[in-house]
């Protein structure tokens, strides 16, 4: 049987980048990956800013439409403090944000760079305002985490993705267990990198939160292909059991959204699209990327038209 493939499932915004550096209120030398939610009737991003050291912080861009006419806050949102965690020296990067109804609180799982390389962090906000940091929730090297917002069994879960120093090893996509939200273990492989030629092979991540669904939890994670000149991310779609989340129900078996126009092509990291952020408005599901590491950008689907496309996807987490 031939494969057919769907396509990309996302469409970009014409008016993409949505944000660059001449938007911000002050200087910086890029602004990528946000993290998007939903705040009554504004859409709050809260995008990586990287400034002239390389080092990255958080700042929060507000828009009624989420699409233009952004206020974006005068200075830093949301910093490193490497006097008081030291685990931030090099900065804070990449954000998920989780609304925990049962604490009226928003959950920020974000990579904090240490000198020991990158690890995940925890925050909470109820406001974009105040930030109360819990501090490192799993050891270096681990990052591309996220919360989801309800327990399973009394046990909070956390998506996140430790990588191994060791040649040819395999960078998978991990569940995690909680009673506390701060010490984590019953740790175990979710998703599985492919192998050979596959666009997600050898290296997988995820993008935005975990979204419920009537049929399951819907996950969007990226993968890298790298051939001898270049290493492409590109974006695949999971979806998980509503009652135990370590069980994968279907799994895209190719890419849905791939970078190819100049802004995601060349940047400060070339061919990538890097959401950590989406927000479901209506049956318009819109994701929020970085693009080549340099601005954010915006792309939407119909979320009917997404979860037809899942529930058609195999069960089988690796075809070969």
């Amino acid at each position: 049987m031939i494969w057919e493939s769907p396509g990309e499932l996302f469409v970009r915004h014409r008016n993409n980048p949505i944000l660059t550096v001449d938007y911000w209120p002050y200087k910086v030398s890029s602004v990528f990956n946000p993290a998007a939610v939903m705040v009554g009737n504004e859409t709050v991003l809260l995008v990586r800013v990287e400034d002239h050291r390389g080092f990255s912080h958080l700042t929060v861009a507000r828009s009624k439409n989420g699409i233009d006419n952004w206020e974006i806050d005068p200075k830093p949102t949301f910093t490193s403090d490497p006097t008081y965690h030291a685990e931030e020296i090099y900065g804070i990067e990449d954000p998920r944000i989780t609304y925990i109804d049962e604490m009226g609180k928003w959950a920020i799982a974000y990579t904090a760079y240490s000198d020991s390389g990158p690890l995940t962090s925890l925050a909470y906000t109820e406001d974009f305002d105040n930030f109360e940091r819990v501090g490192p929730i799993m050891p270096p090297e681990n990052k591309d985490a996220a919360i989801f917002p309800i327990r399973f069994n009394g046990r909070w879960a956390i998506l996140n993705r430790p990588v191994s120093n060791i040649a040819d090893a395999k960078a998978n996509i991990w569940i995690s267990f909680s009673p506390d939200m701060k010490y984590w273990g019953e740790h175990k492989v979710l998703l599985y990198a492919r192998k050979g030629g596959w666009w997600d092979a050898r290296k997988i991540g995820l993008a935005p939160p975990p979204m419920q669904t009537s049929d399951g939890w819907l996950i969007m994670y990226y993968g890298v292909r790298q051939t001898t000149s270049k290493r492409s991310y590109r974006l695949g779609l999971a979806l998980l059991d509503l009652e135990d989340p370590t069980k994968v129900l279907h799994r895209s078996e190719g890419w849905i959204f791939g970078p190819r126009e100049m802004y995601e092509r060349t940047g400060d990291v070339n061919d990538v699209v890097f959401p950590c952020g989406w927000i479901l408005v209506g049956n318009e599901l819109r994701i929020y990327y970085g693009s080549a590491d340099m601005s954010v950008a915006m792309a939407s689907a119909k979320m009917s038209d997404v979860m037809q496309y899942i529930r058609e996807c195999p069960g089988e987490q690796c075809l070969e």
